[in-house]
């Protein structure tokens, strides 16, 4: 046999050879990399809820101060309505509610929901009977989880007057969530992705125009996230359905949002 076919035959050997061993290698490597992914998530799982337990107790400990938002330092707008998520008093979105204040911008909340466990288009008639009763104009909802689908029903079924400018949501499960098939509590069976009011939502795509989707990296409810066709779409960096609350790029994405609307209502 000729010298070149052996060494030929002997370089495709080794490779085989090279590449039997990377496959083995890869197993282990591959299930590590498995694992790590695992125990990340688990990670961020838990502090989703340490945030979930602080912001709740907060919540409890002082029930009040909404007033002081209402009235602006410099009082430019657009105003701002704070809907939350289930389970949700307006004053997990306090520290929210703060930073959009200090930049200029009344905020107004919806006493009326409590806990937020009323179904959608009933939640979405309170928020809209608020801004009425304080004669509310150029608003912009900012929402989380639940108080996205609420402010995109209240925009559809009760605005004749054109008072909502825009919504910014944050992780709100605009597709449902396959995992509210297997909680039996009508507050989150709603979110079962083939709810008749869900769908309704999802059916409407001309509303989304005014919509700012915001959502992070992972979020443990909402498994197929919070993207929404038509509307602008932000990824923030902060993994957790709660604990995106806390991402510093928040506020400056729903300041970003709100000068939006402010210039659009302008023009």
């Amino acid at each position: 046999m000729p010298r070149r076919d052996l060494l030929t035959r002997a370089a495709t050997a080794r490779t085989a050879l090279a590449a039997a061993a990377s496959t083995r290698a890869g197993g282990p490597r591959r299930r590590s990399t498995r694992l790590a992914g695992v125990a990340r998530r688990a990670v961020w799982w838990l502090l989703d809820y340490a945030y979930v337990a602080v912001w709740q107790t907060v919540g409890f400990l002082r029930p009040g101060g909404a007033d002081r938002f209402v009235d602006a330092p410099d009082g430019r707008g657009p105003t701002v309505v704070l809907i939350p998520g289930v389970y949700e008093p307006w004053q997990f979105m306090r520290p929210l509610a703060a930073l959009l204040h200090r930049n200029g911008h009344p905020v107004h909340v919806v006493p009326t929901l409590g806990y937020n466990r009323g179904a959608v288009p009933e939640m979405a008639r309170l928020v809209a009977q608020r801004i009425e009763e304080r004669d509310l104009r150029d608003v912009v909802l900012v929402c989380h989880s639940k108080g996205g689908l609420i402010g995109k029903y209240a925009m559809l079924h009760h605005d004749p007057d054109g008072r909502i400018l825009a919504m910014a949501a944050i992780n709100t499960p605009f597709g449902g969530s396959p995992y509210a098939r297997w909680i039996p509590v009508e507050a989150i069976r709603a979110f079962v992705p083939t709810d008749a009011v869900l769908a309704a939502l999802t059916a409407d795509r001309v509303t989304n125009a005014r919509i700012t989707s915001i959502s992070g990296p992972f979020d443990p409810h909402i498994p197929g996230g919070s993207d929404l066709e038509g509307a602008t779409n932000v990824h923030l960096r902060t993994p957790g359905h709660f604990r995106i609350l806390s991402d510093r790029q928040l506020a400056p994405t729903v300041l970003a949002v709100l000068e939006q609307a402010r210039t659009a209502a302008a023009g």
